[in-house]
């Protein structure tokens, strides 16, 4: 949802007729780019009405036990987990459309204008998230003259060998792995990540379903071989390919195409991330437009303000490999 607002007086004057138009070029453009975005299929999409929203994980219920014929129920609790705090934080643009371009009816121009517009707004969001995702091997990342954390709530980065655990329960825990891809690299990081556990130790029962690359023509091929046969395409005897049928494979142009000068892959959960709020991106206010005129120039200015962030909570629903990795597990070899 777009929400537009205008000062007083605009549809009176001169500009009057190209609001509507404008208008329409802006909804069409979000609504259209939206239908290719990957952020809702990476990332918890949440809305809020604070300045900040919490998110934070429990550790399982302990086993159910034997307690025989009219024993008592055992005393088993959860315990919070690591916490983060998102902000969302405000992002602001405006266009001009000039008096002259209305007097001299240059409406292929000004629908260009609105259309760059949207289309900023748009990729920028695109970029921020790729690039939230692409900097979590490391603590943070630099955007637009900005700093933002790739911290996940236990304090690593959201790519580390060294998830620790709350409570004591069980040993650190990686999701960043070396190695360069192959379909028995991404059947052990598929094993890899169905023993991820809660902190207490529990298994959770991931199961990968998504795969992430990079707009990269080699990886691109390898990998939908890798899934899209149902024989295996490295197996001289056709074995059976049980990876096929199990994936969404989702190339995302904004993804940097390599990590230490070598292609990357990432495996995600999706159905454990938006149950989990693993990865939130809330949006507090959609983008919203005001029409004004300006006194000193006469041009129709169109502003366009929106509230939102993203940030990293659980990490366990994804994980990142590639053989430029240079702090990574080593999956095999």
């Amino acid at each position: 949802m777009i929400i537009f607002s205008q000062g007083s007086g605009v549809n009176d004057s001169l500009f009057g007729k190209s609001q509507a138009p404008i208008r329409a070029v802006i909804e069409q453009n979000v609504e259209a780019f939206g239908e290719l975005s990957m952020i809702d299929k990476i990332f918890y999409m949440d809305k809020s009405h604070s300045y900040a929203e919490k998110y934070t994980s429990e550790t399982s219920l302990g086993d159910f036990v034997d307690v025989g014929e009219n024993g008592a129920y055992p005393k088993t609790g959860m315990q919070e987990g690591y916490s983060v705090v998102i902000e969302p934080t405000t992002w602001k643009s405006s266009f001009e459309v000039t008096a002259e371009m209305v007097e001299d009816s240059k409406v292929g121009k000004i629908k260009s204008r609105a259309n760059i517009f949207a289309t900023s707004y748009n990729r920028t969001r695109e970029k921020f998230a790729a690039n939230l995702i692409y900097g979590g091997t490391g603590e943070k990342i630099s955007f637009a003259g900005k700093e933002y954390s790739t911290l996940s709530a236990d304090g690593k980065p959201l790519f580390s060998k060294e998830h620790t655990s709350i409570t004591g329960g069980c040993d650190v825990q990686s999701n960043i792995f070396k190695n360069a891809f192959s379909v028995s690299v991404m059947d052990a990081m598929q094993e890899a990540m169905q023993k991820f556990t809660d902190d207490d130790g529990n298994l959770l029962n991931v199961a990968p379903d998504t795969i992430i690359i990079p707009n990269s023509g080699a990886l691109k091929r390898a990998v939908f071989e890798a899934v899209g046969s149902d024989l295996d395409p490295n197996s001289n005897n056709n074995a059976v390919n049980f990876q096929m049928g199990l994936w969404n494979v989702l190339v995302w142009n904004y993804l940097p195409s390599t990590i230490g000068g070598k292609p990357y892959f990432i495996m995600l959960d999706s159905c454990f991330n938006k149950d989990y709020m693993c990865m939130p991106w809330v949006d507090r206010l959609a983008l919203t437009t005001r029409s004004d005129i300006d006194q000193n120039t006469d041009a129709n200015v169109w502003r366009g303000r929106a509230r939102f962030g993203a940030g990293f909570n659980n990490w366990r629903s994804i994980a990142v490999c590639g053989e430029g990795i240079t702090d990574g597990t080593v999956l095999l070899g």
